[in-house]
């Protein structure tokens, strides 16, 4: 049934109480619109419960059967969804050499594969209306590589790809695509990551560091940090813009972040595209490459160095990160 009014139907990942998701979601109710919040439990957004401006749902991001299930729903309920909020992730916190590979796997399955499945769920309706809004959750992280969050930061580097990538793609079909990179913004993600770290095997090489690996996932909730409250208001004003940002953040990190910005199934959508994309397969064919030999000769050149550098880099275009990436060092540290 399509809704008569004009409120923005929003739908949004990740709500339990104490986290951004929730905050977004008070606030996209607050600038009067209709708001799915969801959760993996009910009972983690109690608070909303008898509110009419919310309608609650158990989505798990993980199984393709709840993400169908609730598109469905909210499509049933109100006809359309004009906003989607990809707000659900889960932190993992260790040392990478010790980390149990079903850890990473968890992490990039939620943070990765989940929105992804949000968004193949909700692309047809949106590009049938020729209408919509998605709002990604990223990270400030993805630049700022630090010790014990390792698999975390490369699950929003992707995620980062993949929102910029999505932004080009779905231009054609009037969807704005809007990368939200949260610095340090107070919020009980730390929760989840102490409760996968418990479950953690014991560490051995890194055991002397136990006490600062923990301290990681207190991160979120210092004095610090940016209030939940301040967060969600900018976010949901840069996404409820007429021409919302590629990039959104509230934080100070954020803002520095930001400043420095062939199987396949059936196309459907993609069908009149379909010789660009196999063009972009031919993009390490041009006259204009690197060759492959001059590649492997510097960087056997650069490995066999006594002092390793941090990056290397080899060919016509990294030529610009080259420059950029000590310049940054400087900066940061």
């Amino acid at each position: 049934m399509e809704l008569q009014d004009q409120k923005p139907v929003v739908l949004i990942t990740g709500c339990s109480q104490g986290g951004i998701g929730h905050a977004l979601a008070l606030e996209f109710a607050k600038k009067g619109c209709h708001v799915v919040a969801t959760s993996r439990s009910k009972k983690t957004m109690k608070d909303l419960e008898n509110d009419p401006r919310f309608f609650l749902h158990e989505l798990d991001v993980v199984s393709d059967e709840s993400v169908k299930n609730c598109v469905e729903h909210v499509i049933e309920k109100f006809g359309r969804i004009d906003v989607l909020v990809n707000n659900a992730g889960v932190h993992s916190v260790g040392p990478l050499a010790e980390l149990p590979l079903s850890a990473m796997e968890k992490t990039f399955n939620t943070n990765i594969y989940g929105p992804m499945r949000m968004v193949q769920a909700v692309v047809p309706h949106m590009a049938a209306r020729k209408k919509g809004k998605i709002a990604n959750v990223g990270s400030v992280s993805t630049t700022l590589p630090a010790p014990w969050a390792g698999v975390y930061a490369a699950s929003k580097c992707a995620f980062h790809s993949l929102t910029d990538t999505l932004r080009l793609e779905l231009r054609h079909f009037g969807i704005d695509v809007i990368n939200i990179v949260p610095g340090d913004v107070t919020s009980n993600i730390g929760n989840s990551a102490i409760s996968n770290y418990n479950q953690m095997p014991e560490l051995k090489l890194y055991k002397p560091f136990e006490e600062a690996i923990k301290e990681r996932t207190n991160l979120w909730k210092t004095s610090k940090t940016t209030p939940t409250e301040v967060f969600a208001m900018d976010t949901v004003a840069a996404v409820m813009k007429k021409n919302p940002p590629a990039w959104s953040t509230t934080s100070n990190i954020g803002k520095f972040t930001i400043s420095n910005y062939n199987i396949m199934p059936e196309w459907n959508l993609y069908k009149s595209f379909e010789e660009a994309i196999k063009e972009r397969a031919k993009f390490n064919q041009t006259s204009k490459s690197t060759p492959t030999e001059v590649f492997a000769k510097d960087t056997m050149a650069t490995v066999m160095k006594n002092n390793l550098p941090a990056w290397f880099f080899s060919g016509r275009y990294s030529s610009i990160a080259a420059i950029l990436y000590p310049f940054l060092l400087k900066i940061l540290f």
